[in-house]
């Protein structure tokens, strides 16, 4: 006699989180501590038959998606945009913890192949740091903005004191991303492979390794819809609609749109892919977009193959 197949989804906040079990229909809420998580493990019993699924949280689902995974259970981190879509597409327009972690429920068992599993523990750590790494360029860029906006000169001092500490910080995460990146071989490897493209620089390196550990075992395609670089279709009937990038992760797109400012003008392999779209009349974004997409579909070959660079590029454009 098979097992029915069970359905978990969670609503996780800062302090508590919400539970809907399928088939009996359950929901609970339990408090966003090791002793909640512990209680939660009891309730759910045994890990096979079992899928859950919870949506990104800014951080408040790390300890808990840690749990269920140490007690074997099959766990799934799904994209918020998905569930709300997949809310609306059934007419639920209301939001409350309760129907969330129902939603989500019925969106993994709509598509039980959704979503990503929990990254190992390095990974966790890089996004961590880039994570802070891009909060305090931000900021340092806000205060640049501030002190050339300013016209007194009194708070000199402070602003000079502040934009050292931003710079001191920012130098201070750089480093413990290296140090990071050469204390496992794998992520070694990888370093090496994506440094030795001309347009990926160490900033991006770390990014694409921690932000898309799934970088080599995807095809051009998938890898390029992503990043947010696959161009949509929007066409009916005989209208045939203008092409144009979307969704995907969103921090990774800009930086490799930045990437693509470097190698579009030196990388030997995507400088004359650049060129033709610009003989052809194609605007400077679209050009980058390109040369970005290209960027990655290389990247990803090259991890695939775990090839380094060569003046020679065998990737063709």
């Amino acid at each position: 006699m098979t097992q029915t197949k069970r359905f978990v989804g969670i609503d996780v906040g800062k302090f508590e989180f919400c539970v809907f079990c399928s088939n009996d229909d359950v929901v609970f809420s339990l408090p966003n501590t090791p002793d909640g998580h512990r209680d939660l493990i009891e309730r759910l019993g045994p890990s096979c038959h079992q899928t859950i699924a919870l949506e990104p949280t800014g951080g408040s689902e790390w300890a808990l998606w840690e749990a269920l995974e140490e007690a074997g259970f099959d766990v799934r981190q799904v994209s918020a945009a998905h569930v709300r879509s997949f809310a609306r597409s059934l007419g639920n327009l209301a939001k409350t913890d309760p129907l969330d972690a129902c939603m989500i429920a019925r969106f993994i068992a709509f598509r039980p192949d959704a979503g990503r599993r929990l990254p190992a523990e390095n990974l966790r750590k890089l996004n961590v740091l880039t994570t802070k790494r891009r909060q305090l360029v931000a900021m340092r860029k806000r205060l640049s903005c501030q002190i050339k906006q300013r016209a007194s000169q009194e708070l000199d001092d402070f602003d000079e004191a502040h934009m050292t500490l931003m710079k001191n910080q920012i130098k201070s995460v750089e480093e413990r991303i290296e140090g990071l990146l050469q204390n496992n071989k794998e992520l070694i490897q990888r370093a090496r492979i994506l440094r030795s493209i001309p347009g990926i620089g160490p900033v991006l390196t770390a990014a694409l390794i921690g932000q898309m550990p799934e970088l080599g075992n995807l095809g051009e395609k998938q890898v390029a819809a992503l990043a947010g670089l696959a161009p949509i279709n929007h066409d009916s009937g005989k209208y045939a609609g203008k092409r144009r990038i979307k969704g995907g992760r969103t921090w990774l797109r800009h930086l490799l749109y930045q990437a693509a400012l470097v190698a579009s003008n030196h990388n030997p392999a995507l400088i004359p892919f650049a060129k033709r779209l610009k003989q052809k009349g194609k605007p400077h974004k679209l050009v980058l977009i390109a040369v970005a997409r290209k960027l990655l579909i290389i990247a990803n070959a090259m991890i695939a193959k775990n090839q380094m660079w060569k003046t020679v590029c065998r990737y063709s454009c």
